[in-house]
This record gives C-alpha cells, sequence and structure tokens, in this order.
C-alpha cells in the first residue's frame, strides 16, 4: 500500500468534498456508537471486564517472550510450525516460501490488517501467487484496486451503488442495487475460489499459549472455508495477540465484540489447533503460524508500549469526530483514526507520519471507549513532543510554541497578554458577537467564526473563586 501519510491534510481537504465518501460515513455514525453503547448498557460488569482486560494485557506484556514462547512450544507439539519475522519483508518472503513448497498458484485469504501491514497481496502477485480475499468487504476492495479505510468494516467508505457498478464490471451480471442478490454473487465467485485454492492465509484475533491455538472471530463464516479446504494453512499475525489461556481468551473475546460491532459474541468463534489429526474429517495437512514484530518489541518498555494492548475493535475511530469527518484512507496508511495515529508513526517513522497525531481534537472520547482503556491522547501527546524535539515541526508551529512558551513562563506578563487578548477580540466582534477572521488565525477562520471571549480570563476568575 502506498504510503500518503505526509498529504494528510490535502487527503482530508479531498475527503470533506467527496460526497459519496460523506454519504457513507453519515451510516457510521448512527450504526457502531449506538450498538456499542446499546450493548454496554446490556451488560453491567462491562466496566469491571474491561479493567480486568486492562490488567492482563498489562501482565502479558511484561512477560511477552514467557508466553510467546510457550505458544511455539505447543504449536510444534501439535504439528504446526511458528516462523519468526523482524520486517515485513521477511514476513513476506517467509509466506512466499512456504507457498512455493507446496507449488501453490492460488491462495485464499481471510482478513487480516497484518497481512495489509506488510503488503502480502503485492508481495505475491509479484512473484506468481494470486491471492483472493474472501472477506466481503475485502473481495469488494480487491475488485476495485482498493485498500481498507477500517479495521473490522474496511469498504465502510462505500455506498451500495459502487458495489453495484464494481460487480456489475468485474462479474459480468445484469447489474443490481439489492444487497441480498450481490450478496449471492459474491458467494458463486467465492465458492471456486475456496475450493481450488492450494493455500489458505488468515490473521488472527489471539494466540493462546496454554495450547497452542489461533483464533479467528467473523461474522461471515469464510474463515472457516479459508481455513479447512486447502492443504496448507498460515497464519500471519502480530506477536502481542498472545494471551495466556483459553479463559483469558474469553475475557477478550466479551469485550472484543461488544466494543466492536455491538454484538454480544461474534457468529463465527474459529480455533485452529495444529494440522489436521488421525481422524478428523477436514483441516489443512500443513500448519504454519509466522509471527510478525515490525517494530512492536521496540515498543515494549517504551513510553508506547500501552497501546500494544490494543485488541482490533475499532471502538476509538468509531466514535473519534476526525475519523467520522474524513474516513479512515486520509490517514494515508493502513492502521486508520486514533490508534493509527499512535501505530502508524512508529511503523513507517515520525518522520512521514507527523501530521497524524496532531490531527485530534484531544476530546477524549477514544480513550473514553477502549476496552482495555489505553491513553490515546496521551500517547499522540507523546508523538508530537518527539516531532517538536526532532525539529519536524512546521516553523510557524514552533515559533507559535516558542512564543506562548516565552510568555508562560513569565506569569505577570502572561496575565496581561490575557487580559489585553480578551479586550482586543471583544474590540474585533463587536455587538455581533464572534468574530469573521483574526490576523495570524486563518487556520481557524477561513472555515469558522470564532466566538468572542466573555466575562473575566481565566486566571481571574481561578483567583476570585479561590478567595471565596
Amino acid at each position: 500500500m502506498q504510503i500518503t501519510s505526509p498529504a494528510f491534510k490535502e487527503n482530508a481537504r479531498i475527503a470533506l468534498h467527496d460526497a459519496g465518501l460523506q454519504k457513507a460515513l453519515g451510516n457510521l455514525k448512527e450504526g457502531f456508537p449506538v450498538k456499542r453503547s446499546t450493548a454496554v448498557a446490556r451488560m453491567p460488569e462491562f466496566e469491571q471486564l474491561r479493567d480486568e482486560g486492562t490488567a492482563l494485557k498489562n501482565h502479558i506484556l511484561e512477560n511477552l517472550d514467557i508466553y510467546l514462547e510457550q505458544f511455539e512450544a505447543n504449536v510444534i507439539k501439535n504439528g504446526g510450525h511458528v516462523h519468526w519475522c523482524r520486517t515485513p519483508e521477511d514476513a513476506c518472503k517467509k509466506i512466499l516460501d512456504i507457498c512455493e513448497e507446496v507449488d501453490a498458484k492460488t491462495v485464499t485469504k481471510g482478513k487480516s490488517m497484518v497481512s495489509e501491514e506488510i503488503n502480502l497481496n503485492d508481495y505475491l502477485e509479484k512473484n506468481g501467487v494470486e491471492p483472493i480475499e474472501t472477506d466481503l468487504g475485502e473481495y469488494i476492495l480487491q475488485l476495485r484496486g482498493d485498500h481498507p479505510s477500517h479495521i473490522i468494516a474496511p469498504a465502510i467508505h462505500l455506498n451500495l451503488e459502487d458495489v453495484s457498478e464494481i460487480f456489475h464490471e468485474k462479474h459480468k451480471r445484469p447489474k443490481s442495487s439489492d444487497p441480498k442478490v450481490l450478496m449471492q454473487e459474491a458467494r458463486e465467485m467465492l465458492r471456486e475460489k475456496f475450493a481450488g485454492a492450494d493455500v489458505g492465509i488468515t490473521g488472527a484475533n489471539f494466540l493462546v499459549a496454554e495450547t497452542g491455538s489461533t483464533i479467528i472471530v467473523t461474522n461471515e463464516g469464510n474463515g472457516d472455508l479459508t481455513q479447512t479446504l486447502p492443504k496448507t494453512h498460515i497464519v500471519v499475525t502480530s506477536i502481542e495477540k498472545v494471551v495466556p489461556t483459553l479463559e483469558d481468551m474469553t475475557l477478550f473475546l466479551r469485550l472484543l465484540a461488544r466494543s466492536a460491532t455491538g454484538q454480544e459474541f461474534t457468529v463465527y468463534n474459529t480455533l485452529s489447533t495444529g494440522p489436521r489429526r488421525a481422524g478428523d474429517q477436514d483441516g489443512p495437512e500443513n500448519f504454519h503460524v509466522v509471527l510478525v514484530d515490525n517494530g512492536r518489541s521496540e515498543m515494549v518498555g517504551s513510553e508506547f508500549q500501552e497501546m500494544l494492548r490494543c485488541i482490533r475493535c475499532s471502538a476509538c475511530m468509531n466514535h473519534c469526530p476526525v475519523y467520522g469527518a474524513i474516513g479512515g484512507h486520509s490517514y494515508g496508511w493502513v492502521y486508520p483514526g486514533p490508534m493509527g495515529s499512535v501505530l502508524t508513526p512508529k511503523m513507517i517513522g515520525i518522520e512521514e507520519a507527523g501530521l497524524l497525531p496532531n490531527a485530534s481534537t484531544f476530546c477524549g472520547k477514544c480513550e473514553s471507549v477502549c476496552p482495555v482503556r489505553i491513553p490515546l491522547p496521551k500517547l499522540m501527546r507523546h508523538w508530537r513532543e518527539d516531532e517538536f524535539s526532532k525539529h519536524l515541526s512546521p516553523k510557524a508551529v514552533r515559533w507559535g510554541i516558542g512564543g506562548w512558551a516565552f510568555f508562560a513562563k513569565r506569569p505577570t506578563l502572561y496575565r496581561l497578554l490575557s487580559i489585553s487578548s480578551n479586550l482586543f477580540l471583544r474590540v474585533m466582534a463587536g455587538k455581533k458577537g464572534h468574530i469573521k477572521k483574526i490576523p495570524l488565525a486563518g487556520g481557524w477562520t477561513d472555515g469558522r467564526d470564532m466566538p468572542a471571549p466573555r466575562g473575566k480570563t481565566f486566571m481571574s476568575q481561578y483567583k476570585s473563586r479561590k478567595q471565596r
């Protein structure tokens, strides 16, 4: 996937004027947030589960090496293989090697954001292996030559007419706007692909150390067909997905479904524990787990370790006013929204992604709905600090912060500036009560009016209340 994060502002400008995208994003506001709220209200112990999930994730990260080694030992015990890959290139090469060992020509894929992260599809295609996305949203995007804009609803930026158009073009069938007809078309097209695939590749929501199992959660069942029909099953996932026990896994499943889609539980929760055993009616003959690091081990013990608690529910982006206005593609890489604004700079560098942690209102909604209480605004502030310390911020920003710091360090001057600014803005507003344009503040007033300040300054009010 091409990185366009440095063009975030231009991406956002285009998104704001894209009528089709804005229509699609309107559906988001009435969808996942409302369903999550309803599901949480039905579970009195939800906040307690969040606390337990947060504590458990912290414990896992403090003992990550132990649980990963235990997971690997049990995968091997079950007859499978584990491959440790530090970089995306390492992971892609290992997956290609496995495909070439079984002379694979086609690969069916269940939904996997890690495969997007390592750009797996392009790599396989360039090396003569055809990847076929089987998740409906991902399938639609593949037909369009498009990429996901959301973690759990990859095609959320599209409308029904977009799907109808691409199906008509690619399937060569009569055009339809009936979702049931379109769904049946996709099923018919994919059935042959499922049956003929040499290798199935899935992601994993969690890795269970005590059993060497992986689990995927889906609402379509495509993941089951992807991992049971081909002779070889490859799981490509990241190292922080490990959990100690099956019981721990169920804790996160209860949090995940409610936070992601507002369901009590996802429709399909499928565990894979090694290759087919004697007496099994189905399942792969070969089972491989490709564990991707890609900078995650460097986050352990750093100020960004809390980001590794993420269970990829997408609640943060579902509730984010910025994501809700511009969608996922504006962020310019695989992971959008608040979690992407923290993770992306680590993956591709703050030099490329510096605009993302700055694209936040810091309203705190993302942190308030996160099932494992990741302090996303705090982590974005860390990136802003890093960007500033490396002199990557625009000069105007640096001068502005420097000017503010000059006055902030001198309380008397700061009070005088506050009082004079208060009076100046009131005069500018006049009787209208708002200001259409402020010198040196066009970035704000070009798109909105600024209300005039009312009453005394904050410091004056604080002082008077303190004296009561």
